[in-house]
């Protein structure tokens, strides 16, 4: 009955947006599932080893605050995803929303930029989850060299990041069912392993070297900060809550399209937050920020401060299962994280704007294999290539991340202004929903756009350090990878220009409801 109910609403909600069903799994997914999966593709395990040296690289003790700062975009930009998709539930989410507000071309560039934004982050993901895959094992079997095998070996790593994709690809095949029901574990065992082992910080912190007493002003982002190093921290915040739009693709397989993907949306973001914070006091408190030892200062500690800090905290019984926790945490996102990039190609391709190939939904596991496997496939070929180019090309490739993550969150909230343009002011919650919080985070991610660019023109400020003409490689991957992109759409337009006339996709505001 639910599924039914389901395609009803869905149905009648495409007739009147001018939608095309896709043939996915109706009425799978209900609000808590739904944040399951964002959660999974956030990757808080992963994203934190990765991200907390860099962020106290950059603002120290603010860390908190950061994070709240990179926290309240996200936040303000959920309620432009919620409102769209109430009204037009599609699983190209940016893409279908942008093309309505602003047209085929603004509306192919915003989903190129999260369909290649989301191919860089899996070849990472893989990455992380073999690196803590061999050293989970390593540790277990006390044999250090097991331990560093990846790391000293370029063609164990490539193949076995090709595998972990291939597994990852085959999971993501079979169904969004299937995704689910191993979704549940993965994450609840990260998040299981994170909470303790914050709490167990916490309370052992006091015996540490490095201890530092909570203090309330680690949250306050008005003191204690230039603005050069507010900004960089930010871009670092924003992309440790990425991936939370997941929720958004899989719209049309929730239970209630237009209801559902929004809260399990803000419920994730919420989630991810006060994950956050709490792991966030508890390895301050711990380890400190100083630049020796176990502290987060330490550079040798900076990409990985799970790993430093796990034994210590948990001794010999809890730090393989930390090790573990970042694996699961990977492996998790890398299976998830392949969903919101297969759906929008399958979107992409059934309104004209990708070959029609990629509009292929598999009659028995009702997901799009086609699109999924290419996704597969693109990432284990990009990894492959910028491995055996330079692991420095890989840093800077991931470093320009944040270009392409603001360029298209940033156009959705603003296409969510646009879109509901002549209904903004017919009631209190058109005004804060659909115009001030959408407004507000279109701004902010602009600002931080804005600021990404300029900061990755300088070499020594972002990424590894690498040139070309004195202007870092940072700059030169994000804008050449959108420029690519926008060469790419031109070739689209010749081949099939359907898309790029309005005729698969209107740009149209909604009639007054």
């Amino acid at each position: 009955m639910t599924e039914q109910l389901a395609d009803s609403d869905l149905a009648r909600v495409e007739r009147e947006e001018g939608l095309v069903a896709k043939g996915l799994a109706a009425g799978r997914i209900g609000t808590f599932t739904g944040a399951i999966l964002g959660i999974s593709t956030v990757a808080p395990g992963y994203t934190l080893t990765a991200s907390i040296g860099l962020i106290v690289a950059a603002v120290g003790l603010k860390m908190p605050a950061i994070l709240i700062a990179g926290f309240i975009p996200m936040f303000l930009t959920a309620y432009a995803y919620r409102e769209l998709n109430s009204r037009a539930p599609d699983c190209g989410a940016s893409f279908t929303w942008s093309t309505k507000a602003f047209g085929p071309y603004v509306g192919w560039m915003c989903g190129w930029g999260m369909v290649i934004a989301t191919i860089i982050v899996l070849s990472n993901l893989a990455s992380i989850g073999v690196q803590f895959g061999y050293e989970f094992l390593g540790s277990v079997l006390h044999n250090e060299k097991l331990a560093t095998l990846s790391a000293d070996n370029v063609w164990v790593n490539i193949g076995s990041t090709v595998a972990l994709l291939a597994i990852a690809t085959y999971i993501s095949c079979r169904g969004i069912t299937t995704s689910e029901k191993v979704q549940y574990v993965l994450v609840g065992f990260q998040m299981i392993v994170l909470v303790t082992f914050s709490i167990v910080a916490i309370v052992r912190s006091g015996g540490a070297e490095g201890h530092l007493s909570f203090d309330i002003d680690w949250f306050d982002p008005f003191t204690g900060l230039t603005m050069s190093a507010f900004v960089i921290g930010l871009i670092g915040s924003i992309f440790a809550f990425w991936g939370w739009d997941t929720c958004l693709t899989l719209g049309e397989e929730c239970k209630d399209p237009t209801k559902v993907p929004g809260r399990a949306g803000l419920l994730c973001v919420l989630s991810i937050l006060l994950t956050y914070l709490l792991v966030a006091v508890a390895v301050m408190m711990y380890a400190g920020i100083g630049d020796t030892g176990l502290g987060l200062g330490n550079k040798d500690n900076a990409a990985n401060v799970f790993g430093a800090l796990a034994y210590p905290v948990l001794g010999s019984w809890g730090g393989p299962l930390l090790l573990l926790a970042v694996f699961a945490s990977s492996i998790a996102s890398l299976q998830t994280t392949v969903l919101p990039a297969a759906r929008t190609m399958l979107a992409m391709g059934t309104y004209g704007a990708f070959p029609k190939r990629f509009a292929n939904v598999s009659p028995r596991t009702l997901s799009p294999v086609f699109s999924t496997v290419v996704a597969g496939v693109v990432t284990a070929a990009f990894y492959t290539i910028v491995t055996l180019l330079s692991e420095r090309t890989l840093l800077d490739t991931i470093a320009a991340l944040g270009i392409m993550i603001c360029w298209y969150y940033g156009i959705t909230a603003f296409a969510c202004v646009w879109f509901f343009r002549k209904e903004l002011f017919l009631n209190a919650h058109n005004v804060i929903y659909k115009l001030v919080f959408p407004l507000l985070g279109g701004i902010m991610l602009l600002s931080v756009f804005v600021k990404s660019v300029l900061v990755s023109m300088d070499p020594t400020a972002s990424g590894s350090g690498a040139e070309i003409g004195g202007i870092g490689l940072v700059f030169y991957l994000g804008f050449g990878i959108l420029l690519f992109g926008a060469v790419l759409m031109l070739v689209m337009r010749a081949s099939q220009p359907a898309y790029f006339r309005g005729e698969t996709l209107t740009m149209d505001t909604p009639p007054l409801p």
